[in-house]
């Protein structure tokens, strides 16, 4: 059913009627049963960020991590269910099957309040081309983290010194085939295999750390001012995976599991949260001050099964570019089709594919020190769009419905407090970033 058009920026809903389920009217191929979505999600959160949480434990200590770490995953999680539940009902008000991220802000900004709706083009723009330029450009650090660990791990048992710019190119080779992969259901092998990788990855790691038995002396409790904007960008970042969301939602069997109690959403926040408390706290407390950046670092080199660590970290990142690639061309491809006669468009999409990874190669051979201005661009628009959007497309949703923001609007003061704490989380990443790009460049 149309919309009908009265000005610029003004339209009229069609009658209401009879209530419209687009869960009913979803015609999707080849959609994905609650399993499959739960692998997705859990690799969309789940990576090597978990191995960066003793080192946020030791800038936020042993209590405050807990609780800390408790409360983003909380308020990541209520993001993810703002955004999930916007987008379907704005899906039933605009009688249309599914919406994704960009079009779901569109459609809530062009039906929001007078104000908002001359922005609804820009706000589409921009969460289709941030989720672009962070997720192609995140193969660039991917592609430098998997050639930079195994220059390490090969450099070091078997003595041949070749340059990182070979290591890159090897890595690439197995990536031609990974990112060609354009059905999500057939991503899912991917996806659990790298889900399994990081869990031996977190297996051995967990192994060492009890090797001995754990001493709290001396171990901090409360994290000191200065070190909290460290603390809770390292976990909004390792946990923040918001790009996969709606995808992953709209080719479900059954998405009425999604936001279900417990569905999906639930079963893996809850899932990651006491894996990222348990390597975090455990992993401070094994090795105090002296922990790492990343905790394999802190296992012993000249064993095998520790170092073994750091080759499976490099393995499961290669198999999860896979989904990674699957938003930014699913985006790109819906903007690009109509260039091509239907009988090409496989070949441009193998060709599009295959480019496309080849100028971010071109990229990582290029400038080797790339990694922290993708941190800047990842900062900037992994704050934006993980905890500020899904908030502002809630209130901008609720803000002509009467009585919507419920009783003393309650609920415009949490949005207002949460998009305060986003807000902080946008700062200290993008300080953080221009810190390491002068270190570097200064």
């Amino acid at each position: 059913m149309e919309l009908k058009q009265t000005s610029a920026h003004e339209c009229v809903l069609p009658a209401q009627d009879d209530p419209y389920d687009p869960f009913r009217h979803r015609r999707v191929k080849k959609p994905t049963p609650t399993c499959y979505t739960i692998i997705h999600m859990l690799k969309g959160s789940l990576g090597t960020g978990i191995l960066a949480m003793p080192s946020a434990f030791r800038n936020g200590g042993l209590v405050f991590g807990l609780l800390g770490t408790t409360l983003v995953g909380i308020i990541y999680a209520h993001c993810v269910y703002l955004l999930v539940s916007t987008s379907q009902k704005s899906s039933a008000r605009t009688r249309v099957p599914q919406l994704g991220f960009s079009e779901t802000a569109h459609s809530v900004f062009r039906h929001g309040p007078h104000v908002t709706r001359r922005f609804a083009g820009a706000s589409k723009a921009f969460i289709d081309y941030s989720l672009l330029i962070v997720s192609f450009f995140s193969v660039c650090v991917y592609l430098l983290f998997i050639a930079t660990t195994l220059k390490g791990v090969i450099g070091s048992k078997l003595a041949i010194e070749w340059d990182t710019r070979i290591y890159i190119l090897l890595t690439a080779v197995p990536l031609i085939f990974v990112t060609q992969v354009r059905d999500l259901r057939y991503l899912v092998p991917f996806s659990a295999l790298a889900n399994a990788l990081i869990l031996g990855t977190f297996g051995i790691t967990l192994y060492y750390i009890f090797r001995d038995p754990v001493d709290l002396t001396d171990r901090r409790l409360l994290p000191e001012l200065t070190a909290l904007p460290s603390f809770f960008g390292t976990v909004v970042y390792a946990v923040e995976g918001i790009g996969v969301v709606l995808p992953v939602e709209n080719k479900m069997q059954h998405p009425e599991h999604f936001l279900a109690c417990p569905g999906v959403l639930g079963t893996v926040i809850a899932f990651i949260t006491v894996l990222y408390n348990v390597t975090g706290f455990f992993g401070y407390a094994r090795y105090g001050q002296k922990t790492e950046a990343t905790v394999t670092l802190n296992l012993p080199s000249e064993e095998w099964l520790a170092l073994s660590t750091q080759l499976l970290a490099a393995v499961a990142i290669l198999f999860t570019l896979g989904i990674y690639y699957y938003v930014p061309m699913d985006i790109l491809w819906r903007k690009v089709k109509h260039c091509f006669d239907p009988e090409r468009h496989n070949v441009a999409q193998i060709a599009i594919r295959f480019g496309i990874l080849l100028t971010m190669t071109a990229l990582a051979l290029g400038v080797p020190e790339l990694e922290p201005f993708i941190g800047l661009v990842g900062s900037i628009c992994s704050a934006t769009l993980g905890l500020i959007t899904p908030i502002v497309l809630d209130t901008v949703y609720r803000w002509p419905i009467d009585g919507s923001f419920g009783w003393y609007r309650w609920r415009l003061i949490k949005n207002a407090i949460l998009v305060t704490f986003g807000l902080f989380i946008l700062t200290v990443g993008t300080y953080f970033s221009i810190k390491d790009i002068v270190a570097i460049y200064g």
